[in-house]
C-alpha cells in the first residue's frame, strides 16, 4: 500500500529528497523529513514548502514517489 511505501520513504536512512506526484498531476517536493506531518492514521500527510505554505494530501490519491538519487537528481 502506498501508505507504507511513504512511510518507509519518508524515514529511510540516509534520507534522500522525494516528490510526491498526486493522481490528479500535482507534485510536491519534499527536501528534508522535518517539512512533513502525517496523521496517525498514516492517510493524510501535510507537506510544507520553503515559503511556510502547505498542502494536506491525502495519501490514497498518490500516484508516484519519485526519489532523488544520490547526488540529489531524479532517479
Amino acid at each position: 500500500m502506498m501508505t507504507e511505501q511513504f512511510r518507509a520513504t519518508l524515514h529511510q536512512q540516509p534520507f534522500r529528497p522525494f516528490t510526491i506526484r498526486m493522481a490528479d498531476g500535482r507534485a510536491f517536493p519534499v527536501g528534508h523529513p522535518d517539512f512533513v506531518a502525517q496523521s496517525q492514521s498514516g492517510r493524510t500527510v501535510i507537506v510544507f514548502q520553503a515559503d511556510e505554505s502547505y498542502s494536506v494530501l491525502d495519501l490514497l490519491l498518490l500516484s508516484e514517489l519519485q526519489v532523488s538519487n544520490a547526488n540529489g537528481h531524479s532517479a
